[in-house]
């Protein structure tokens, strides 16, 4: 996709985050756009704030959650009958919730796979028979760097991240010879409001292993984004770390796992610790 003027953007998690940014920044380079989330009262403000900016622009909202695929299907359906067929889709729509294995309820792990995973197919099966019948199109699926490096505290959030890579890599393959291109987008953690909510419930083991990770800005990880889609590239990683991060997974495979085990053992004894000097 070699310029986005004109072009029908679907968004979701498009009230704010990662997608409120790229929202802002496809408006910038004369976008048509879409956003879709479950709270219609951050829709609304999200709206009224890029209205502000561009008053011109053509810019609808829709309230649906991606985990209920009949709503999704039905939303959509009329989207695309009043609005036409997204040129771009771009499944932004995704929460984290961490914490340790054995203390984490099983509805975390429903709800991680159900707006994460299920959330990216329920939207994209919606969209992909329109853009086959049309011949063309471009959709992001928007992982993690925990979705091609899982740690310590995220095997709940992890896992369906990488359930997202797994789904992109195939329907990459699919979907390629019939016109459709597929991103898969790995960013590290970015200052959003789901940071935010994250950040509440992180094992002190997770914070020490991320603590001398950079967080990026939605803006930056959306310019990353859209560089990634004009170039039509499949892998679309934000941040020098995070490419860093990618290349030594890759290098090292399994051989990983011994960095990681000696980066656990040294946040625990850390841990134990501070924990001795409080009783102290």
């Amino acid at each position: 996709m070699n310029t986005f003027k004109n072009c029908l953007a679907l968004i979701t998690g498009g009230s704010s985050g990662i997608g409120l940014a790229l929202a802002r920044q496809l408006l910038t380079e004369g976008a048509r756009i879409a956003l879709l989330a479950r709270n219609l009262e951050k829709l609304e403000q999200a709206r009224e704030e890029l209205l502000k900016v561009y008053p011109e622009a053509e810019l609808t909202i829709w309230s649906a959650d991606v985990a209920n695929a009949p709503q999704v299907t039905a939303l959509l359906t009329t989207l695309m009958e009043r609005q036409g067929v997204p040129d771009l889709l771009i499944n932004s729509a995704g929460m984290a919730h961490p914490g340790r294995f054995e203390e984490l309820p099983l509805e975390i792990f429903d709800q991680m796979i159900a707006v994460n995973y299920l959330g990216t197919v329920y939207v994209t099966k919606a969209v992909v028979p329109a853009m086959l019948k049309r011949g063309s199109g471009h959709i992001v699926n928007i992982s993690s760097v925990a979705g091609f490096l899982n740690i310590y505290g995220y095997t709940a959030y992890g896992a369906a991240k990488f359930a997202v890579r797994g789904f992109s890599d195939a329907l990459r393959m699919e979907l390629k010879p019939y016109g459709i291109q597929v991103s898969l987008v790995f960013p590290p953690d970015t200052d959003t409001p789901q940071l935010a909510y994250e950040n509440q419930f992180k094992p002190e083991v997770t914070r020490a292993l991320a603590g001398n990770a950079g967080v990026l800005s939605p803006d930056v990880v959306a310019r990353e984004i859209l560089r990634g889609i004009r170039r039509n590239a499949y892998l679309i990683l934000p941040g020098f770390e995070t490419k860093v991060i990618y290349l030594l997974a890759r290098l090292l495979g399994a051989g990983v796992n011994p960095i990681l085990d000696y980066l656990v053992r040294r946040a625990l004894q850390r841990q134990r610790a501070n924990q001795n000097l409080h009783r102290i």
